[in-house]
């Protein structure tokens, strides 16, 4: 089993990653400025931190196997989280994407077709922007797991498909993920890498 450090554990991206580790045994370092809500829990040890604080965050992910990032791209730059992972040694970095940067045609991005909401082009922007900047980084051992163009609350199912740059759909035209059956495919990579130094997908 893994120890792990999950930045953003009380998000709902984080959360989610952090009861599927706990379910499949790895132990979890939850990091969040108010982590301390996880006080208690067997398996995580909750660590109170300003993300953009990088020498609290090297102190925090130290020691650990590999680390999650749900932060917030338009307010957590990419070097913010990936120079203290470097700093602090740990091999791999498993970042929770967006959508906005997969392709609906041939370069045709999710941001880029009309009707994309105004309220998300921002946090949209900065996700591609993060992604470019991993593709250009030559030590870490990085993932980048952009859910379906749906993230939402709801049902652990464990069946949904896998794909690369491409938004899926399913055969309504729905492109849709919950959160917990996307930590399974996270965690299902943490345990068997299959998508190192690549950005991949998953939905219905």
């Amino acid at each position: 089993m893994s120890h792990i450090a999950i930045i953003g554990a009380t998000g709902r991206a984080g959360s989610q990653l952090l009861e599927e580790a706990l379910r499949r045994g790895h132990t979890v370092t939850a990091i969040a400025r108010k982590a301390s809500s996880l006080a208690g829990r067997e398996g995580v040890t909750p660590k109170d931190v300003d993300i953009l604080d990088a020498a609290a965050l090297t102190d925090a992910v130290k020691g650990t196997d590999a680390v999650f990032s749900a932060a917030h791209f338009s307010t957590i730059p990419a070097h913010a989280i990936i120079d203290p992972i470097k700093k602090a040694g740990v091999p791999r970095l498993l970042v929770v994407g967006g959508a906005g940067s997969l392709f609906v045609a041939p370069n045709v991005r999710v941001i880029d077709t009309p009707n994309f909401p105004e309220e998300y082009k921002a946090e949209a922007t900065a996700g591609g922007v993060y992604l470019d900047t991993l593709q250009s980084e030559s030590e870490l051992d990085w993932t980048f797991l952009s859910p379906s163009a749906l993230f939402i609350e709801g049902e652990r199912t464990g069946k949904f498909r896998i794909g690369q740059d491409d938004l899926l759909v399913d055969a309504t035209g729905k492109s849709w993920i919950t959160f917990a059956d996307y930590a399974i495919a996270y965690i299902d990579e943490l345990e068997k890498p299959a998508h190192s130094r690549q950005r991949f997908t998953v939905g219905y």
